[in-house]
């Protein structure tokens, strides 16, 4: 007789990964997995929120940010200035709640790409720009050593979303408790 109790195969294949043949499941096991996920929406979700607000006071300051990266035409730039700290918002809060997971978590990661690519290529080209990323930008003295760890937390927080997109069913997401079937319901 066993202790372990093991949830049926369906479960497995929705939560965490198949068990072995040998019985035994690889990290992160079928509990740990969800765990991760909501850590991992809490911490992203939480970044884009705080980063938005932070912004949405003063949209010039949002352009002037998409400004000094200099890879933009000038016509894009009030455009895409205005609308990222929404974009950051929505994105920030489907990922708190858990609603929509996957597609949010996949507009983060493009997200978290191209800023990646943005401070590379800054910082490749000697610009001395604050990022931006939580109000501010546009042309700075000395950024200092702070490209690298911009670099470092977007990274982070881009593997983050793409654990969300490789699994996005976490605990406390109100995802299934707004639409899921009633219990023995199938549609």
């Amino acid at each position: 007789m066993s202790l372990v109790h093991r949830a049926p195969d369906s479960a497995h294949h929705a939560e965490g990964p198949a068990p072995r043949s040998d019985g035994s499941v690889s990290w992160p096991g079928p509990g740990v997995g969800p765990w991760v996920g909501l850590a991992a929406r809490l911490v992203v979700g939480g970044v884009w929120v705080v980063a938005s607000l932070l912004k949405l006071p003063d949209p010039q300051q949002s352009v002037r940010a998409v400004r000094a990266y200099e890879v933009l035409p000038e016509a894009v730039v009030p455009t895409l200035g205005a609308l990222l700290p929404g974009i950051e918002l929505v994105v920030g809060l489907l990922l708190l709640l858990g609603l929509a997971t996957r597609p949010a978590a996949v507009v983060s990661a493009v997200l978290l790409v191209v800023f990646v690519a943005a401070i590379s290529q800054a910082w490749a080209r000697g610009l001395t720009i604050d990022c931006g990323c939580f109000g501010g930008g546009g042309q700075v003295a000395d950024p200092g050593s702070s490209y690298f760890w911009e670099i470092v937390r977007d990274v982070g927080l881009l593997l983050a979303s793409a654990w969300l997109v490789a699994r996005p069913r976490t605990r406390m997401s109100l995802h299934p408790v707004l639409f899921s079937a009633p219990r023995g319901h199938r549609g």
